[in-house]
This record gives structure tokens, C-alpha cells and sequence, in this order.
């Protein structure tokens, strides 16, 4: 626990203007970001007397190490930079609020050629427009099923389009009249195009121009004796209102509206958002959060804000939004919205009428949210402390652990060993923080030597981290040449350039090329000094569990004794009869069956073994994948995937010219050099049989050579169950 004034700013050296300020833990990581009117007034508050503080705040001065500055011109930029680096750090202290990516929206991919209605979560896509939230995805498919017979756009997936059109058979849907059959030609593309264009003005609200105009045609059919098409005029229009009906009329003006709602108490806070549009509900969502600082109604209704509509503009922020309580001040923020709409956004406080009484019905929302919230986490957080006291005191540790990590190794009869490591903070999964590494020391199977060499390097990288930030003065960096060629994949939705994916920093490469121990990554942006982003190996656990027994213990402990580290627990869960192994001791440690600490020490080591096994599953699968091209260096699956759909097959590219490579788009004359040399040196596959018959098929006959849209995979001998029975 640091003493804020050993990290109190000098007087004087705060400036008197509009800011946003972070706080960092001793690890370097940014553990809080606020903004202010008067970054000096506002940093004064958190260095007085402890007493005076409310105990959130002082948990989050005692945890920071420092605090630092950016000094911006206006209030507004301030809510800006305050927004972005919320995300971008994920600060501890900070408000958070949480299952905003579990709501199902009804979304229109108007950036294809053919524009497809479908159900969609998470992170919103450009050129996608998108309807909701809705409570359950249900409910979306309902009101879609009324509306394509009057709409029938396409709702199917891309395979199934390709396919009827490959076929010139449309899908059962085709035939019932609810899609009007794009794919075999049934509509333009432009026609098509509009028809979801009306479908989208539907759902945004705008229906009693179309109704209108279809009770018209509905009149004129009937005048000039066309029964028939006004008997199927007066169905779609019953349809369509039978859709409309399911969202009630809640303001009679046709407002296009947000209301926010907050319900809170000393630790936690719900909200609870109505999206109106057109004066009718077409949208609910809700957040729950821990309020980690002292803060304001008013406050929360920033962050919700900020949430809400900090990625959105034009139409997705509408013209007004009322809420509980304002922001203080509420000027920029109002400023701040009218800037992502285009155009004047009113933020108000609703006093009377149709819009005070449907704010009532949010709050009773966002009660009830609350404790429903409250009800099932009492459990949860009983049970997760009381685990980690069990583990604490069974392993005589000074503290609960915290944060623990749990390592695994995976292979094939000694084939493909990978490791993974899992972390739980709190009892809970923090995905973002797995690793996945790939054995590179030595060749065959050897659980032991391999658990060691991941302790090794996950110990070590931690190691050079501390060094890296002042923290470790004589501490061990990274040998010479612990270097990575990224080609793994990274779960924390990094991308890069060449083609490839990697894993976060750690993983050596599935299948890549080069000298990739997983140890360092010394490129780009991530081993900044003081980025603040959650580093990959910055951190260190208070327990590490492994998945093995006594030998297995002792190589990790082995490990960290030869790094220097001694403030760092080991222990061992042996599958067979789930005893908990100790370093240097002989007998394990056993927890009762009913023990809470067992079960999440299983938990644990269950997660760490479906993380391993998971990467080398997917290591063996590219492997049997793999073909010549993948061999030629520099080239990526999206030229790769031109040059056979150019070629058809490997045979006919590798007896192709260079001039004649040199035609597939994307391919200039030094890569199509490189790939004729690739092929030339490569062992031609062998003649492709037919299992059925015994005859030897001709490429050019049809045979099923591997590309990279048709992969073949070679099957491993024995039965599925065999198999699985050889993975460890």
C-alpha cells in the first residue's frame, strides 16, 4: 500500500486548465482516468487526509504508485480523451458497465451487394444499420417473419446464397414468396437494394407513409376488380401492423428519443435504457456497475453517456435524451453529443406528461435490474471469497491468492506440444490475459522439461518487464536472440499486416517460420515505457498451478528458484485423484470433495487444459492444411486464394509461365518469381485416388486436389475415440 504523498505533484506544478489525469499502479498500470475543468483544483482533492476520503477513492490513492497529465483546450476534448483512454487501458478504478455486448440487434448489411437481414451482437460493423437492442433474439425473428412478406429480403447466410446459385434452385423461403430470390436472379440488385432500403425505413419508424400508400393500392386494386392482389395488399398490411403492435405507442408526437435511468446504492449502480423511436419502444437495454469511486447520479449519467454513444453519430444519437439527473456541467457533454449527431441534441431532465411517466417506468426498470443483479452476485461473491480463503489456508499462503495462473501441456504422441496459460483474478476468468506457447527448447515428449521451459520464459519476460520499467535494477532481461516471427493467433483482437494473426506477444508460431521462441516481441507499439495498456507478462500471479503432480511442481518451482523469484506460490492438481501437490513435500495436500477451493482450483486447471489442447488441435489441423504455397515467403491467404481461383489448382500454377502468374491481380513480377522457384522446389503431390472405386483420378479430370477453398486433411489411424485417447 504506497502513501499518496510520496507521489504527490509539487505545488505549483499541476496546471490551472482543462485536463484529463491517469493514476498508475507500481506494475505501470493505469488504474484510473478522470477529467477535469481545473486539473489543479481536481488533484488537490485526492491528496488530503486519508480519513476525509471516501474509502473507494482511498483504496484507489493507497494502490497508485503515480499520476500523471495531459492538458487539452476545451471541456469537450477533455470528455474525448477521457472516453478513449477508458477504453484503451480499461482502467481498475474507473466505472464500467458491464453486458452491453450480450443484446441482440436486428441488423441490414446494407454494405453488401445483395443486403442480408440477420440477428447481430457485439461490436457495431460500417455500413451495417442496426435496430434494438432487443431482449432476446427471439423476438427479433418474430417481427422479422411478419415483415418478409411484404420485405422479402434476403436473410441467408453466405454459404447458402452461393450455393442456389451455383444450383439456380432458390431456398425454401424463395418459394413461399418471403424472399424475392437474388440469388437466381429473381430481382436486380438495385431493386433488391431498395426493397431493404424500405424494410430499413420501416424499422427506423417512418410507417405511416408506407402504410398509406398501400391502403391506396389496396383501393385501386379493389376498383379495378384485381381481388386477388388487393386481398394479398390487405394481408401485407395486417401483417405490418401486427409487427407495429408489438412495440406500443408510448409518445404520441413521434418522438425520436433516449431515456436513461439510474438505480443505485453505496457499491453498485444499474441503468436501464428505452430507446424510443418514432414514439414507440424499439430498443431496451441494461448495465450494471460497481461504483469503485464516490460518484454522482449525475456522473453515472456521464459514463452511461459515454458508453452509450461514444462510437456512434448521425442518426444512431437521437434528437433528445432524458435522463435522471445532469451532468456537471452539463455543456460539454450536450456539445460532445451534438457533435457525434451532426446536429442539436437536447439533454434534459423530463418534468411532466407522457415523457415523466414513461421515465418511471425506466426507474422501475433499473430497480428491478438491481436487485435482480444484487440477488444472484450475493452468492457468487460468498463463494468466490470463500474459495480463495480455503486455498489460502490450505496452502498456508499470507494473503488470498488473488490472481492465479494455471499452466498445461498439450501434444499428440509427443507431435505439436503447446502449453497454455490461464488467469483468474477474483476467482473469475480474465480471457483477455491468456497466453498460449508453443515448445521450442527440444523435440519429443517430455511433460517435465516442457513445463519448465514455460515457467522459464513466462517468469523471465515478467522479469524483464520489472527491469524495463525501473522497477528490477539488476534483474535478468531476455537472452540475445529470444526473439518471435508473429504467425500464432492473438486473442486480444490485435491485428497485423502480413497476412498472419499472432498470440498477444507470447505464442510461437502455429506452424510459422523462424527463430520464434515466443519470449520477446520487439516491434510495434507494445513494450512501450509507458503506454499503461495491460502488458503481456508485466504481472505477477500469487499462485501458480499446474497440471500434473510432483514432477511437474517440482520443475516449475525449480524454475522460479533459478530466476530469483521466491514471493510466488506452486502448486500442483493431479487428475487421478484431484490431490493438490506441494513443492518438497512428499505427501499431497487433500481438500475435501465439497471444498469450494477444490472446485475452483478445478475450474482452473480444466480451463488451462481446454486451452492447450484447443491451440494444438488448431496447430495439427494447419499443419495437415498445409501445402506448397504456404512454404513461399510473403505470400498472404488473400493472394494465395487469387492464385488458385486464377489457376484452379496447384498443378496447373506450378506448369504456369511467370508472365503467366504475373496476370493474377495483386501478383507483381518479384512474387510471381518467387512462387515458380517455390513450386519448382517442392515435391508434386501425389495422383488423388478414389476411396470408393480404387481409380486413380487425373487432376484435370477433377481431382480433388488440396487448394486452399477445398483443404484436405489426412485422417489420423484409429477410431475417433482412439485418437482423442492419444491426446494429452
Amino acid at each position: 500500500m504506497a502513501d499518496p504523498s510520496s507521489y504527490r505533484p509539487r505545488p505549483g506544478e499541476i496546471p490551472d486548465s482543462p485536463g484529463v489525469y491517469r493514476f498508475r499502479d507500481e506494475h505501470r498500470r493505469v488504474i484510473y482516468v478522470g477529467k477535469a475543468k481545473s486539473l489543479r483544483q481536481r488533484l488537490a482533492n485526492y491528496f488530503q487526509d486519508l480519513a476525509n476520503l471516501h474509502p473507494r477513492t482511498r483504496t484507489m490513492v493507497t494502490t497508485a504508485a503515480s499520476v500523471e497529465w495531459t492538458m487539452v483546450s476545451t471541456e469537450v476534448e477533455a470528455l474525448q480523451l477521457e472516453y478513449s483512454w477508458i477504453k484503451e487501458y480499461d482502467p481498475r478504478f474507473n466505472v464500467k458497465y458491464r453486458d452491453d455486448k450480450s443484446y441482440p440487434y436486428l441488423a441490414v448489411t446494407m454494405n453488401e451487394e445483395f443486403p442480408r437481414v440477420q440477428v447481430m451482437r457485439g461490436h457495431k460493423k460500417k455500413g451495417v444499420r442496426y435496430f434494438g437492442p432487443y431482449g432476446h433474439a427471439w423476438a427479433i425473428r418474430d417481427t422479422v417473419d411478419l415483415l418478409l412478406r411484404v420485405f422479402p429480403v434476403r436473410t441467408c447466410s453466405a454459404g447458402v446464397f452461393k450455393n442456389a446459385a451455383r444450383t439456380g434452385r432458390p431456398c425454401l423461403l424463395g418459394y413461399i414468396g418471403k424472399c424475392s430470390a437474388p440469388c437466381v436472379g429473381r430481382i436486380t440488385p438495385d431493386d433488391h437494394w431498395d426493397l431493404a432500403d424500405e424494410f430499413c425505413d420501416f424499422m427506423a419508424g417512418r410507417t405511416g407513409t408506407y402504410l398509406r400508400r398501400l391502403e391506396r393500392q389496396m383501393a385501386d386494386a379493389a376498383e379495378e376488380m384485381e381481388y386477388e392482389r388487393a386481398a394479398r395488399l390487405r394481408d401485407d398490411i395486417g401483417a405490418l401492423r401486427k409487427a407495429m403492435e408489438k412495440s406500443a405507442v408510448v409518445l404520441a408526437d413521434a418522438t425520436d428519443a433516449d431515456l436513461i435511468a439510474v438505480a443505485e446504492d453505496e457499491l453498485e449502480a444499474a441503468v436501464q435504457i428505452f430507446h424510443v423511436r418514432g414514439g414507440r419502444v424499439r430498443g431496451q437495454r441494461g448495465w450494471v456497475t460497481d461504483k469503485v469511486e464516490e460518484i454522482t447520479t449525475g456522473a453515472l449519467v456521464e459514463h452511461a453517456l459515454q458508453q452509450l454513444y461514444g462510437e456512434e453519430s448521425g442518426d444512431a444519437v437521437p434528437k433528445e435524451v432524458l435522463v435522471p439527473a445532469l451532468p456537471d456541467p452539463v455543456e460539454p457533454v450536450q456539445l460532445w453529443l451534438t457533435e457525434r449527431r451532426g446536429s442539436g441534441v437536447s439533454l434534459r431532465i423530463p418534468q411532466r406528461g407522457d415523457k415523466k411517466a414513461l421515465m418511471e417506468t425506466v426507474q422501475r426498470n433499473a430497480q428491478q435490474a438491481l436487485v435482480l443483479h444484487k440477488t444472484k452476485r450475493a452468492s457468487d461473491l460468498t463463494t468466490r471469497s470463500r474459495a480463495l480463503e480455503e486455498i489460502a489456508e490450505a496452502l498456508d499462503l499470507d494473503s488470498a491468492p488473488l490472481r492465479v495462473e494455471c499452466y498445461d501441456i498439450s501434444h499428440l504422441q509427443g507431435d505439436d506440444v503447446v502449453a497454455s496459460m490461464v488467469v483468474f483474478e477474483d476467482g473469475l476468468a480474465r480471457k483477455s490475459e491468456y497466453r498460449r506457447f508453443q515448445i521450442k527448447g527440444f523435440e519429443g515428449q517430455d511433460d517435465v522439461r516442457s513445463m519448465h521451459e514455460v515457467i522459464t520464459r513466462r517468469f523471465r519476460r515478467y522479469l524483464a518487464e520489472k527491469e524495463k520499467t525501473g522497477e528490477w535494477a539488476d534483474g535478468e532481461g531476455l537472452t540475445d536472440g529470444e526473439q518471435r516471427t508473429d504467425g500464432g493467433q492473438r486473442t486480444d483482437g490485435g491485428q497485423r499486416t502480413d497476412g498472419g494473426q499472432r498470440t498477444d506477444g507470447e505464442a510461437g508460431t502455429a506452424g510459422g517460420t523462424g527463430p520464434d521462441d515466443g519470449e520477446a516481441l520487439t516491434h510495434g507499439p507494445a513494450l512501450k515505457d509507458e503506454d499503461g495498456r495491460p502488458k503481456r507478462f508485466a504481472y505477477p500471479p500469487q499462485l501458480v498451478v499446474v497440471d500434473g503432480g510432483q514432477p511437474q511442481v517440482a520443475a516449475a518451482q525449480r524454475a522460479l528458484d533459478e530466476l530469483g523469484i521466491d514471493d510466488v506460490a506452486v502448486c500442483g492438481l493431479a487428475k487421478r485423484l484431484e490431490e493438490v501437490w506441494l513443492p518438497r513435500e512428499d505427501d499431497p495436500v487433500v481438500l475435501p470433495r465439497t471444498s469450494e477451493g477444490l472446485y475452483l482450483l478445478q475450474r482452473v486447471r480444466d480451463e488451462a487444459h481446454r486451452f492447450a489442447i484447443t491451440y494444438q488441435r488448431a496447430k495439427r489441423a494447419k499443419r495437415f492444411r498445409a501445402g506448397p504455397l504456404d512454404e513461399v515467403p510473403g505470400l498472404g491467404e488473400t493472394r494465395k486464394q487469387a492464385l488458385i481461383k486464377h489457376f484452379g489448382s496447384v498443378k496447373r500454377l506450378r506448369s504456369a509461365t511467370i508472365d503467366q502468374i504475373c496476370e493474377v491481380p495483386g501478383i507483381g513480377r518479384k512474387t510471381a518469381e518467387t512462387v515458380a522457384a517455390a513450386l519448382a522446389g517442392a515435391t508434386p503431390a501425389g495422383p488423388a485416388v478414389n476411396t470408393a472405386t480404387g481409380e486413380i483420378m487425373d487432376d484435370e479430370d477433377g481431382a480433388p486436389e488440396t487448394t486452399a477453398d477445398a483443404p484436405g486433411e489426412p485422417v489420423s489411424a484409429g477410431t475417433p475415440d482412439e485418437r482423442r485417447g492419444q491426446e494429452r
